[in-house]
């Protein structure tokens, strides 16, 4: 490998780290279920940019199923808590009995 070839790896190694390791601290902080929801998708498709890395250092294309695999739990994971949130908000804005008593 060339200077230039393992400049570029350092490079791309240290800003996938940070990134992983800032979606991981807002994963832990939250403070709500969407910011770390965002911070989860972020930090899979990190994890799909060092296995794209891999490949193309090594010059193979064996990891494409797990990067599909990635792809797939992000977005299943994230229509799961969009599904959640969204029926959390509807059950808070339903009316409750002791408030509909109250106005008769």
């Amino acid at each position: 490998m060339s200077a230039v070839m393992i400049a570029l790896l350092i490079a791309a190694g240290a800003g996938l780290t940070a990134t992983a390791l800032a979606c991981i601290v807002r994963i832990v902080r939250g403070p709500t279920i969407l910011d770390r929801m965002i911070a989860s998708d972020v930090l899979l498709t990190t994890l799909m940019l060092a296995v794209g890395t891999d490949m193309v250092v090594r010059g193979h294309t064996a990891s494409i199923p797990l990067m599909t695999v990635i792809a797939a739990t992000a977005t299943f994971a994230t229509i799961v808590v969009a599904r959640f949130v969204k029926r959390r908000s509807d059950q808070a804005s339903l009316p409750t009995r002791t408030s509909e008593a109250g106005h008769v």
